[in-house]
């Protein structure tokens, strides 16, 4: 499908490296301005901004943590400031820190939850007002199938995502009224960094389980946040899509 984003506005929480990058990559290619945000890696951020120089100044970078309610403020007002207004908030910022629950340290338990978790509610919490000025807005949910098979090792991963799913329907009936779309992307095994370090052999295993036998691409779970995020699906909320291969 062709889809043509052309003078909206798109926020890409990690939108520099894996599923974020190539998000934003696709709202780029049909049209959109993107602001695609980080945390830490200045490196990676300065790279894709140069690969994507094609796309001029549709393409922006914001460094904030998404669980800075300071640097988020902040982050908006700049926002509001040049661009005037956002249409589209992708909530892709996420992290990892497995450990068996009766093993894992209590910071790893709090610092995946603020990120995954509290990131995605002050993200929206501050996107809502501008969404608002023009009474639309999609916002997709990053949010993952982890949170419904719990996997081991994964307490604080699971609990943050499956968190998002219930935000999400809360957000989907209270913004409904307001011409703003609420919805879940849950990714399963996908080719990113984010399971880099997962061993051979467990990866092997995954796969198995996997009725396609195979692990998702980046550009699939892209092209689902496109619909989602696209006026085509105005009459859907507080959904969850899985693109999964089956899972």
């Amino acid at each position: 499908m062709n889809y043509d984003f052309k003078d909206q506005v798109v926020v890409v929480t990690g939108g520099t490296r894996g599923i974020g990058r190539g998000i934003a990559l696709a709202f780029l290619k049909a049209g959109a301005t993107v602001w695609a945000t980080y945390a830490r890696n200045d490196e990676a951020a300065q790279a894709f901004k140069s690969e994507q120089s094609d796309f001029g100044d549709r393409l922006k970078l914001a460094k904030f943590d998404v669980a800075d309610s300071i640097g988020i403020k902040s982050f908006f007002e700049k926002l509001d400031n040049e661009s005037g207004r956002l249409d589209i908030l992708i909530n892709n910022s996420g992290i990892r820190k497995d450990n068996m629950l009766a093993m894992m340290p209590d910071e790893d338990w709090t610092s995946v939850l603020n990120t995954n978790l509290g990131g995605t509610f002050l993200m929206s919490k501050n996107a809502v007002p501008l969404m608002m000025k023009n009474r639309y807005g999609r916002i997709v949910n990053m949010s993952s199938i982890g949170g419904r098979l719990g996997l081991p090792g994964q307490a604080n991963y699971a609990a943050s995502k499956a968190g998002q799913e219930a935000i999400s329907k809360v957000l989907s009936k209270e913004l409904g009224k307001r011409g703003i779309t609420v919805n879940n992307v849950l990714p399963g095994f996908i080719e990113t960094e984010l399971i880099s370090d997962l061993p051979e052999d467990q990866v092997k295993e995954y796969k198995k389980q996997v009725p396609l036998k195979r692990f998702g691409k980046i550009e699939e779970v892209a092209a689902a946040v496109l619909f989602l995020s696209s006026k085509d699906a105005g009459y859907i909320t507080g959904a969850s899509l899985e693109i999964t291969g089956g899972l």
